[in-house]
């Protein structure tokens, strides 16, 4: 089936736009030996099965997508499966470890493996990488920017929920500050907003012609709000800010004007090169280069883009001019890894800008789900007799 935009054919994931009923993106989406099981058990007799769905790394919990649009399916249908959660929302589980069973008539569950997997592995991954950027830097706020890496809406609204999951164990655990806000109206409210967060893109700079330019532009809009702005657009990442501080003495007084770093991974920040970074960071923590472990660690604290070195340099800059009160915003590639060594440098940033929470390796987030009861008798595949009740019990 395709539909067509101006008589130019479009592809099928539009379709789901105009599908009414569950029964119907199921029967899309699903793959077909599913489909093909329904049918046959529907000839020859339902039997209740458990399904045990697990995954293959450590993750913490995040059921939350996948539970609603079960009970979506349960309201269409006029049918009600029974479902024991393993584990609270943002629990860490291990790796092979049941997240949950789920039991009912075959013919009903058969054709719903592939949706409820997709909308449960994702999140479950992306919770477990925001909980450990937070636990990191547990001093610094972050901002979920996840929005243009995502794969769809559906994937979009995945990870929002996913960092805010992280976020909350976070802030249980370590007190952190945590994720913040995200970059978008609809996925605000996980993080008890209404509306996204951010201020400009380097498109804006571009636009203005100057840095400065541009930061007056978005005062002049919006008069009554803070600002972050971008400096790294013109390769004068400490020019840049210290014009705009001299520009807006009130902001930095306020602590309302921050700057934002974005430096990619081609350059080193202004004025700086391999040695100097090396000297800014054995001036400002002398142990932190002695901490890393692999080639890409050690770029993350001295290596060109935005390191912890550059985040130091700028730091020192602003304070050396008397703006101790401009904040940092620090992007760019900032998944666990970085965090972890940005911690390790004692970087002094006041919030991430991250989308790189997201799973690094797709093939992580593949929730797999398997029946271990037939009519209350026991039955798995051979290698899975883990996810069996009496083992789980027993264990």
């Amino acid at each position: 089936m395709s539909s067509k935009v101006d008589g130019v054919a479009t592809p099928a994931i539009f379709d789901a736009c105009v599908v009414d009923s569950y029964d119907q993106q199921i029967d899309r989406w699903t793959d077909q030996y599913f489909k093909r099981t329904k049918k046959i058990v529907g000839r020859f007799g339902d039997k209740r099965v458990t399904y045990a769905i697990f995954m293959r790394r450590p993750v913490l919990f995040a059921p939350r997508l996948m539970l609603a649009w079960l009970d979506q399916v349960q309201a269409e249908r006029g049918i009600q499966f029974d479902l024991t959660l393993l584990h609270e929302e943002g629990e860490q589980v291990g790796a092979g470890q049941p997240l949950l069973y789920l039991s009912g008539s075959f013919e009903q569950l058969a054709d719903l493996e592939t949706l409820l997997l997709q909308k449960l592995g994702p999140p479950c991954v992306a919770a477990y990488n925001a909980y450990l950027m937070c636990t990191d830097l547990p001093k610094v706020a972050f901002l979920a920017m996840d929005g243009r890496h995502c794969a769809g809406l559906e994937m979009a609204e995945q990870m929002a929920y996913a960092a805010s999951v992280g976020s909350e164990r976070a802030k249980r655990e370590m007190r952190a500050v945590g994720f913040i806000g995200n970059a978008t109206n609809a996925t605000a409210p996980y993080f008890g907003r209404t509306t996204g967060l951010g201020t400009m893109p380097h498109a804006l700079i571009g636009y203005a012609g100057s840095t400065l330019c541009a930061a007056e532009m978005y005062h002049e809009t919006f008069p009554d709000e803070p600002m972050t702005v971008l400096v790294d657009y013109f390769a004068q990442e400490i020019t840049d800010s210290l014009e705009v501080c001299c520009a807006f003495p009130e902001l930095v007084e306020a602590g309302h004007l921050a700057l934002r770093i974005d430096t990619p991974g081609g350059r080193y920040l202004e004025g700086l090169d391999s040695y100097r970074s090396y000297e800014v960071l054995q001036a400002k923590v002398p142990d932190a280069v002695q901490g890393y472990r692999t080639e890409q660690e050690l770029n993350y604290l001295v290596g060109q883009g935005t390191s912890a070195a550059a985040i130091h340099a700028l730091r020192s800059a602003l304070n050396d001019a008397g703006f101790e009160k401009a904040k940092i915003v620090a992007s760019s590639g900032f998944g666990p890894a970085k965090c972890r060594m940005m911690r390790v440098a004692q970087a002094p940033i006041d919030v991430v800008g991250s989308g790189s929470y997201l799973p690094t390796r797709w093939t992580e987030t593949y929730a797999t789900a398997d029946i271990i009861e037939y009519d209350g008798e026991e039955r798995v595949k051979v290698g899975r007799e883990f996810l069996l009740r009496s083992r789980v019990r027993a264990g």
